[in-house]
């Protein structure tokens, strides 16, 4: 799979997130992700792993974190299981990848 130049300055998202963690990986991504320039960043979800439900929720805050900075989101290499989560919910066209 080939690299963009706007991937190539993406957020890596952790191996797991999962309830237990999800407040403190949601601020650790909210601080990377703000600080990208740009007006759409990159979230790269390839690492992820091990998630639940929590995944989707961390995603949205994250959008509208930085729409009300003026900037979009963008998930790149997201998983199966994710997309079909994001699907099951009814958020897909929230979270363009």
């Amino acid at each position: 799979m080939s690299v963009t130049e706007t991937d190539a300055d993406a957020v890596s998202m952790p191996e797991q997130l999962t309830l237990a963690g999800a407040a403190q990986t949601l601020d650790r991504l909210r601080s990377a992700l703000m600080g990208q320039s740009g007006q759409t960043v990159v979230l790269d979800a390839a690492p992820l792993k091990v998630f639940d439900t929590s995944a989707v929720a961390v995603l949205l805050e994250l959008r509208n974190a930085l729409l009300s900075q003026g900037k979009l989101l963008r998930v790149a290499r997201m998983p199966q299981r994710l997309q079909a989560l994001v699907t099951l919910y009814g958020v897909a066209e929230l979270l363009p990848v």
